[in-house]
C-alpha cells in the first residue's frame, strides 16, 4: 500500500510542537485590522492550542498517527 499523503492545507495551518501538542494561528488578524484595538490584535498574534477532538482528526492529516 502507498504512503499516506501530507494534507497540503492542514500543513500550512497547523505545527506540531516537540511534545506532541497541536499549535495554530488564531482567527481575526487576516483583514478589518483598523477598527479593532491593539490589544485585542497583540493577542491574536500569539499562537493557540488545537484542543479537543480535532487533535486527533489533525495529526492524522498531517501524517503523525
Amino acid at each position: 500500500m502507498p504512503k499516506m499523503k501530507t494534507h497540503r492545507g492542514a500543513a500550512k495551518r497547523f505545527k506540531v510542537t516537540g511534545s506532541g501538542k497541536v499549535r495554530r494561528r488564531q482567527v481575526g488578524m487576516n483583514h478589518i485590522l483598523e477598527k479593532k484595538p491593539s490589544k485585542r490584535t497583540r493577542r491574536l498574534k500569539r499562537s493557540a492550542q488545537v484542543t479537543g477532538g480535532d487533535v486527533r482528526q489533525v495529526k492524522r492529516m498531517l501524517g503523525q498517527g
